[in-house]
């Protein structure tokens, strides 16, 4: 692996672990001594990231991306095609483990209310299992790279009064609609959830 991916790899980490947040600038320079290496590996990584879409360019030099009113729209416009199809695939292929493992996490979820930050761990977790029982790589691949960018939003939103509430019972329709192998009910589920995950978003984000 070359330097450059190396330090790609380890940024999309960083990421991912909410190291830099959206509008976060990162300087070549500070990379580099971080990395130990000269800016040209640094530079071939921060311009991948932003080919990618996760980093903007601006006047001060490269940032983390600040998604736009616009942005979300459109993000939320796949994530909601693509969410449904995992649970349609799931409705049609997940094993008898895969189910059990959907359903616990699913209840830990509920368990977690008034934890935002457990709660958004297990909701994740629960949307990965979903996407491992749709058994459909090219799948996992795009919505490895949605959850990439969906990662570059600010905080959670079970902060938000009641949604924890309503996520799980949101969460709760779609594994009913999976367990009865029914993929049109899966879908529907899946895809009402995400619109309403949308609204509080934008509620979250712009509501000034």
């Amino acid at each position: 692996m070359s330097r450059a991916q190396e330090i790609y790899e380890a940024l999309i980490a960083d990421l991912r672990k909410g190291k830099y947040r959206y509008g976060d600038r990162l300087r070549a320079e500070t990379l580099a001594a971080d990395f130990g290496v000269s800016r040209t590996p640094v530079r071939e990584a921060l311009s991948r990231l932003q080919e990618r879409g996760l980093l903007e360019m601006t006047a001060s030099g490269p940032a983390v991306t600040r998604l736009t009113r616009q942005h979300v729209l459109e993000l939320y416009a796949m994530r909601e095609i693509l969410e449904g199809s995992a649970a349609r695939f799931a409705a049609q292929h997940a094993s008898g483990s895969d189910l059990e493992t959907m359903r616990q996490i699913w209840e830990a979820f509920s368990r977690a209310e008034g934890d935002s930050d457990r709660a958004e761990h297990l909701n994740r977790a629960l949307h990965d299992a979903i996407y491992a029982a749709a058994h459909n790589r090219y799948l996992m691949t795009m919505l490895d790279g949605m959850n990439d960018t969906l990662m570059l939003l600010p905080s959670t939103t079970f902060t938000v009064e009641g949604r924890h509430a309503r996520a799980a019972r949101e969460h709760e329709a779609i594994l009913e609609g999976i367990e009865a192998r029914d993929p049109d009910r899966a879908e529907e589920a899946a895809r009402a959830h995400i619109r309403e995950a949308r609204q509080v978003r934008l509620a979250v984000m712009f509501s000034y």
